[in-house]
């Protein structure tokens, strides 16, 4: 499954503009259960055909469109809850770092930057060549707290409205995804020389029970069972697809499982609930709206529940933390496979960058609405400006030298870069 990071703060002096709400885009990946399941994947075009290669290159440009559909969307939350209260406005970016595209309309320029980790909405709150007196009642810090928690939440709401959209067109053009449950859970990846390989198990083996002990096994049951035996016989029915259509074999094998550091068992493998995916179409806009707002919500607990499980074990999820690279190549495959996944991905990136940016960190627009509550919480008294201006620029800095490691490491991780390299 996939979640990301921006957030919305002002920054008070140069190299960025002042008081500029500034949004790093880092995606927290995690697989989603429409999509396909397994390994991160890279996008590799070395040594690919002519045809090959421009099929690599549209699905690429295809995600890397959604993506920055998205930091659009959620930037133009700001940008229009600001406008429509007469808030001042200095910019609209998307991107940071040098300017590829600039043009200006009215009082706000507009620009297309080089560096791919979010983009900002620039109000000019703290800039003495804007021409503004500091106490001007349209700068935004001047406004009262409703006004400010309309223009920092916008960013959000911009995001959950654009998926749910998003899953709307989904229900009317191609369909809805269903999940129909099949017995037995999958067995997608065995690794070489594990415990699971040395007893004959495959990839896109089924387990359909455990005799004895599990009847109706699930994912959950199978995991205790197996960390519960270590060098211990386990003995398990599979069912297994032949080289012919409808050839289907069923195996009893004995897995024993090898004894980890921390004394569970483990057999090396991959495991997933089994199912098939089929698509519901609706009959009408009625319809359509119930498939919709299902999915939606479906999508939303998906996320939700991605991001807690990241949070309560991040020592073992940390590695799933993905950047821009890497949602790209994950849009790519997605792409490639179907085009009609691309609204899933969409979907589910959009959810990521509303639920992390709701987080009451410091760079976050949660952050952010933490600190006006807390000024309403004060009976109005704001909180210093160099206090707010420290916490937030300290959180910028973490936001970015986190978003350019990830850059650089899913970079490496893609297949071509291996192959240079």
């Amino acid at each position: 499954m996939i979640t990301t990071i921006t957030h919305l703060s002002p920054i008070p002096k140069p190299p960025f503009p002042s008081s500029v709400h500034f949004h790093p885009n880092f995606p927290l990946l995690r697989r989603h259960r429409h999509l396909r399941p397994g390994r991160p994947v890279s996008v590799s075009v070395a040594a690919a055909a002519p045809s090959d290669l421009l099929t690599s290159v549209e699905s690429v440009a295809s995600a890397a469109s959604v993506l920055a559909a998205i930091v659009l969307v959620h930037e133009s939350g700001h940008f229009v809850a600001a406008s429509s209260r007469g808030i001042h406005i200095s910019q609209f970016s998307v991107g940071f770092g040098p300017a590829l595209a600039r043009f200006r309309l009215g009082p706000v320029e507009y620009a297309l930057r080089a560096i791919p980790l979010g983009g900002y909405v620039g109000f000019p709150d703290d800039d003495p060549e804007s021409g503004f007196a500091p106490d001007d009642p349209d700068l935004l810090r001047n406004r009262p707290v409703p006004d400010r928690l309309l223009v920092v939440s916008a960013g959000v709401v911009a995001n959950l409205v654009f998926a749910f959209l998003i899953v709307y067109a989904q229900a009317l053009t191609v369909g809805v995804p269903v999940q129909a449950q099949l017995p037995g859970v999958l067995v997608p990846e065995v690794l070489p020389g594990s415990a699971a390989a040395r007893s004959g198990l495959l990839p896109g083996d089924v387990i359909l029970s455990v005799p004895g002990v599990a009847p109706d096994p699930s994912v959950p049951v199978l995991v205790d069972l197996i960390k519960a035996s270590p060098s211990k016989k386990v003995l398990v029915t599979v069912s297994r697809t032949g080289p012919e259509a409808g050839d289907k074999q069923s195996l009893d094998l004995t897995v024993v499982p090898d004894t980890s550091v921390d004394g569970t068992g483990r057999i090396g493998v991959q495991l997933s609930p089994n199912f098939r995916v089929a698509r519901v179409h609706p009959n009408n806009l009625s319809e359509a709206t119930v498939l919709a707002v299902r999915e939606f919500t479906a999508l939303s607990g998906t996320v939700l529940d991605g991001l807690r499980q990241t949070f309560l074990n991040f020592s073992q999820t940390a590695e799933k933390v993905s950047g821009p690279v890497a949602i790209i190549a994950v849009g790519a495959e997605v792409a490639r496979s179907s085009a009609d996944g691309l609204f899933q991905f969409a979907a589910v990136i959009n959810l990521n960058l509303a639920a992390i940016n709701l987080l009451p960190l410091p760079a976050l627009d949660g952050g952010t609405l933490a600190l006006i509550l807390l000024e309403a919480v004060r009976g109005g008294r704001k909180i210093p400006r160099e206090i707010e201006q420290r916490i937030m620029s300290s959180g910028i800095l973490v936001v970015l030298m986190v978003g350019m490691f990830l850059i650089v490491r899913d970079t490496l991780n893609l297949d071509f870069i291996k192959d240079i390299l």
